[in-house]
């Protein structure tokens, strides 16, 4: 994640998030944001996406092909493509090979199409005809669009990044999260010919066009989410190596500028140790079909489905800085191992709202725990965990509105981390944890989803309810309390700042034993302890404490 294209924690990132800071939503939010009748009759099932950027005029031009199945009977249809870009032409594809030319209107950025009667179950295509100057990313990937930048020599480098801000920024298409092309998407892009076009999946062709432009095309097999299909251009060179995963040989590429060549091949080293642990934690590689890419972009990082984008300078940490402070996280590339985890939270299971967006965010968040843990050991993936918890600022819920898209606070990403680690101490058993975790992955496989269902889905596996640890810590800023006093050999306890209902088993050290309690809102006693001169709670429950008078 982004979000946006990938959000970070850090203060100034979270501050730049281009829609969280929103407080009044307009019917263009809730076009954008919402399952609108004209919408709902249709399913996306594939994106053919043509597109020719200008460099120096800093336009593109291109057509794309929606190849739908109709729900039901419907004669207006939805589709967005965002000013100041412009439909020129819609059409329906024939099966005699002909087309049928259809009337359209705008209102801002949706594009309402009139629509002859179809069949339902029936297979369609779209053909939609667009120009203009798209959005200009200023400060990619937070601030998105099309991103129009030069290589240290000079030489056009470009993409996009759109995370949040909506694929249609650059292209026509159904911009809602809930309905991903069944059937995969094709990305043609056509360049100078002294460039080269990267784009998600595999590469099928290039086409040398007699004009001093070629044309790469690249395909994906799988579904994928609208703001993941990106190209990249620019002087690229590339090399492979396979890599022996759970599902068998996994193609890995990279493509980087031509003169950070050395650099890459040796911090991209990462790569396999990365997937190593990830199958092992989550399941297998979502997307064999398609292959694994690590692409050098113009801005720090984006989960770009099989096209991973890589900006963070060939060092470790977050620009080489380490967000825990532990040092831990300066001994990994942040950019990497985070994008690199949104293969499997975000791009093999997506949320169908942004309002749900922990689900990305606070998971691939503690995809970097555990791949601490994997290579340092489990009281190092501990401390970098707790180590976030500086990033949080509990100014919103995580949650946010629903319909308008709208994603809840920045703190999706440490706090989420902390809440999945927090549920993985109230489990108490790792082997049942990593069966959650790659149980997520496997049952909801290529699909879209709710945070309701992710929950309930957790706390089944666990044979736990966790709904209000969910709702402590994912619709409210509030963290809970836990409030204790000794008295001989009685310890007293409860929590407050809590919601109602709120419990859950907590481990602590009383004196020099460590033991489990369960704390409530109710207060609990606990009598017979022996040497109860000090008490404390494990660091790895994100809570506080505080000791109140003896009575």
């Amino acid at each position: 994640m982004f979000h946006f294209s990938f959000l970070i924690f850090v203060a100034s990132s979270c501050a730049a998030q281009p829609l969280s800071s929103k407080k009044q939503f307009t019917h263009q939010d809730t076009l954008r944001g919402t399952i609108t009748p004209e919408r709902a009759w249709w399913n996306v099932l594939r994106y053919d996406v043509q597109v020719t950027p200008d460099y120096r005029e800093k336009s593109i031009q291109g057509t794309t092909r929606i190849t739908i199945s109709i729900l039901k009977a419907g004669d207006k249809l939805q589709i967005d493509l965002q000013e100041p870009l412009v439909i020129t032409a819609v059409s329906l594809a024939a099966q005699s090979g002909s087309s049928q030319q259809l009337a359209f209107q705008r209102d801002g950025n949706a594009w309402f199409v009139t629509m002859p009667s179809l069949p339902v179950k029936s297979i369609q295509t779209l053909e939609v005809n667009y120009h203009g100057k798209p959005r200009e990313a200023v400060r990619a990937p937070w601030d998105g669009g099309w991103i129009w930048s030069k290589d240290k020599q000079g030489r056009p480098w470009m993409s996009v990044a759109c995370q949040g801000l909506g694929a249609s920024v650059w292209y026509p298409c159904k911009d809602h999260q809930s309905d991903e092309p069944d059937n995969g998407a094709s990305l043609s892009i056509t360049v100078p010919d002294s460039l080269v076009a990267v784009g998600n999946g595999r590469l099928q062709h290039k086409t040398a066009n007699n004009n001093g432009t070629a044309t790469y095309t690249w395909e994906v097999k799988n579904p994928i989410n609208n703001y993941n299909i990106v190209p990249y251009i620019g002087k690229y060179v590339t090399w492979h190596e396979d890599y022996a995963g759970e599902n068998g040989k996994l193609d890995c590429d990279y493509w980087v500028l031509d003169y950070d060549l050395e650099k890459a091949k040796k911090q991209f080293t990462q790569v396999a140790p990365m997937l190593k642990c990830f199958e092992y934690w989550f399941g297998p590689y979502p997307f064999y079909e398609d292959g694994y890419k690590l692409v050098e972009a113009p801005h720090l990082g984006m989960e770009h489905q099989s096209a991973v984008a890589y900006g963070n300078g060939f060092q470790n940490g977050y620009l080489g800085r380490d967000l825990s402070e532990t040092g831990w996280g300066n001994k990994w590339d942040f950019i990497i191992v985070h994008e690199s985890g949104h293969e499997w939270f975000a791009n093999n299971i997506t949320t169908n709202d942004i309002a749900d967006m922990w689900v990305h965010e606070g998971f691939t968040n503690y995809s970097e725990t555990l791949f601490t843990t994997c290579e340092y050991g489990v009281e190092a993936g501990n401390a970098y965990c707790i180590g976030t918890r500086s990033g949080i600022k509990n100014d919103i819920p995580i949650i946010g509105a629903y319909g308008v898209n709208q994603e809840g606070s920045g703190d999706m990403y440490p706090k989420g981390g902390n809440l999945l680690h927090l549920v993985r101490q109230i489990i108490n058993n790792d082997s049942v944890f990593r069966n959650i975790l790659r149980g997520l992955n496997k049952t909801f496989y290529h699909q879209t989803v709710t945070s309701k269902e992710v929950e309930k889905y957790i706390s089944r596996q666990a044979g736990i309810d966790l709904s209000k640890v969910f709702d402590q810590y994912l619709r409210t800023t509030q963290i809970p309390v836990l409030e204790y006093s000794l008295k001989g050999k009685d310890l007293r306890f409860r929590f407050t700042n809590c919601v109602k209902g709120f419990g859950m088993p907590v481990k602590v050290k009383l004196g020099n034993e460590e033991k489990w309690i369960r704390a409530q809102e109710d207060w609990t006693i606990i009598s017979g302890n022996s040497n109860t001169g000090s008490f404390s709670v494990d660091k790895n429950f994100y809570i506080t404490t505080k000791k109140l008078k003896e009575g």
